[in-house]
């Protein structure tokens, strides 16, 4: 019987094929819109997740920053030893400075940044070299004339099919040797390039180029098995005591946990999505009241036929039973219309936008059943109201 009533719900829709396409666009324009909301705030989250992972995984960021007490007290290496004795659940820890520099080489000039690291700090960022080597422990200490450029770098001023490695360059008067490049770190927030960058040991930048002891920001991986929080107020705690902060003075430093950055982003743009996608459904409500008002018409229309079916045996349900068929597939045809559109939209947009494409078939599904759903309420009352006609009544409708 589902079969032969299938088959008559799709007769009745091919009979009014434009009617039936215009009743279903509110579906499709609501299941297309909510599948490109969630497509593009996937794909959002994922561009900032891997953003932020740049950063490193369970890392802090400690840096001095300016209270009312008048200039930025800077770190020293005094610090960094400190955090790497005191602090449980520290797995590395590093300083780092940095100056702007022209990159010089064969002639070429490139405007990049010198970063004075150690191999903790790339241990603790999770800095892979991509080709070359990695700083020395002689090295390091003795502040060589060594550097490890970014793939930016490399790709600027160095030819296209020759290593780097090996070769010498100047960064402003100071000359060093290429010993390796990093693997690609990306972009950072604001549009910045973190490939752009040459790592030198952190005591040559002091020395030539920034001139003292002190470090701009610390970096500090932790065991992802330590509670975050406990390890932030304890770093809070042991920076109090070495910068002589009384009790009720500021911090003249502030920490940031890349977990919590995470956390705080995929929450915040997961809400704004929900919203959004929300405010896209109610065209889903729309589509359904137009899905019920068509169906009343329809049962106007058919009147004469369902009082014929009804005298010569056919029972309520049955007839409740075709009307509430054919709505249910109007809408789940909206809803397979409404994913192609919404595949459509998102993919388009997602490459227009330079974003993350996250296909997710959770929602594409989702939306499928919501829109069977529609059809089975919104035609509920419709397949009723046929169902209860008078077969006399109806047979001399005109």
């Amino acid at each position: 019987m589902f079969g032969t009533t299938l088959l008559l719900a799709f007769r009745e829709i091919r009979r009014h094929i434009l009617r039936s396409f215009l009743t279903t666009l509110g579906i499709i324009i609501g299941v297309g819109a909510v599948i490109t909301m969630v497509t593009l705030g996937k794909g959002v989250t994922a561009d900032i997740e891997e953003q932020i992972s740049s950063l490193g995984s369970n890392v802090f960021f400690v840096f001095p920053i300016q209270t009312d007490r008048g200039q930025i007290r800077p770190f020293d290496e005094r610090d960094v030893q400190a955090v790497r004795e005191q602090v449980a659940g520290v797995n590395f820890v590093a300083g780092q400075v940095e100056r702007n520099v022209s990159a010089i080489h064969n002639g070429q000039d490139w405007q990049t940044k010198v970063e004075g690291v150690g191999n903790e700090f790339l241990d603790a960022r999770g800095i892979e070299i991509e080709e070359g080597r990695r700083f020395t422990a002689a090295e390091q200490t003795a502040g060589a004339n060594v550097c490890i450029i970014g793939p930016t770098v490399r790709d600027e001023i160095f030819l296209a099919n020759q290593s780097p490695v090996g070769e010498r360059m100047r960064l402003n008067d100071v000359s060093c040797q290429v010993i390796g490049v990093f693997a690609t770190r990306g972009s950072v927030g604001g549009g910045g390039d973190d490939d752009n960058s040459i790592f030198m040991p952190l005591t040559n930048v002091q020395r030539r180029f920034t001139g003292d002891d002190n470090i701009g920001y610390m970096v500090v991986a932790y065991d992802a098995s330590y509670d975050s929080k406990t390890m932030i107020n304890a770093i809070v705690k042991l920076m109090r005591e070495r910068r002589v902060l009384l009790e009720g003075q500021q911090n003249d430093f502030d920490i940031v946990d890349t977990a919590q950055i995470n956390e705080t982003v995929a929450a915040t743009v997961g809400t704004m999505t929900v919203m959004v996608a929300a405010i896209a459904a109610i065209s889903l409500i729309v589509g359904g009241v137009g899905i019920m008002n068509i169906m009343l018409v329809s049962v106007t229309e058919r009147t004469r036929e369902i009082g014929i079916r009804l005298a010569i045996g056919a029972l309520a349900r049955e007839v409740q039973l075709q009307f509430l068929t054919e709505a249910v597939v109007l809408c789940c045809f909206g809803g397979i219309v409404g994913i192609l559109l919404g595949f459509a939209l998102s993919f388009g947009l997602s490459t227009a936008l330079g974003i993350a494409y996250v296909f997710d078939p959770f929602i594409n599904v989702l939306s499928f059943v919501i829109s069977a759903l529609i059809g089975i309420i919104f035609g509920y009352f419709p397949a009723r109201r046929a169902s209860k006609l008078d077969p006399i009544e109806a047979l001399r409708h005109e």
